[in-house]
């Protein structure tokens, strides 16, 4: 059996939680903060370690009279979340066939 490859920067919890909500669509910071259950400081450790790696972006902009932040996948992110997604569907596929 092959050695697992993961992202290791992905492969915690709170950030593969963000790089799936990210996968779909850019999405301002408090709809990932809450949908992760995360503290604002939390989530900002998790993005910053992110965008470090050239997997998120960050954009601010004015909506409302209000400063936001929007988070989204940059290519780079996209293509590491894919490959650490297709590396947990191996490992699947790997324990279901040991369990029959």
């Amino acid at each position: 059996m092959a050695v697992p490859v993961f992202d290791a920067l992905i492969h915690a919890p709170g950030r593969l939680q963000i790089c799936a909500i990210l996968s779909a669509a850019e999405a301002e910071f408090a709809v990932v903060r809450d949908s992760i259950k995360v503290s604002d400081s939390v989530l900002s450790k998790h993005v910053k370690a992110l965008e470090g790696a050239g997997y998120v972006a960050v954009r601010k902009a004015a909506l409302g009279g209000r400063q936001r932040t929007w988070l989204s996948l940059t290519p780079a992110g996209k293509k590491a979340f894919v490959a650490h997604v297709a590396e947990l569907e191996r490992l699947v596929k790997v324990a279901s066939s040991l369990s029959v």
